[in-house]
């Protein structure tokens, strides 16, 4: 018999992920953020085939509902992600100067 069960176990690593994730991503200087966002994406990519692979392995309809739930999460936290990293690029570019400005 085990003294601590299976549940208490994983809840342990998702605190822990929780505050190591926390430290992890609100130290990043803010040249780095761009490059984090990619990589977050493509993380976010890894878990969408593996909620695909969990809801497609699982038997009951608890279990296929979650992992729907989680392809669904992780493709809106992909989609997203795409988005920030588009609008911060953006502002990295140079931007062309205004004609009214050169005519005057």
């Amino acid at each position: 018999m085990d003294l601590i069960s299976d549940g208490i176990y994983n809840l342990i690593i998702f605190v822990l992920a929780i505050y190591v994730g926390y430290h992890v991503v609100w130290n990043v200087t803010p040249a780095l953020h761009t490059p984090l966002m990619a990589v977050t994406n493509a993380i976010s990519a890894i878990v969408i085939v593996g909620a695909m692979m969990a809801a497609a392995l699982t038997e009951t309809g608890l279990g296929k509902t979650m992992g729907t739930l989680a392809v669904a999460l992780a493709a809106v936290n992909v989609f997203g992600g795409f988005m920030v990293t588009r609008r911060m690029l953006e502002m990295f570019k140079k931007k062309a100067p205004k004609a009214s400005a050169e005519k005057r």
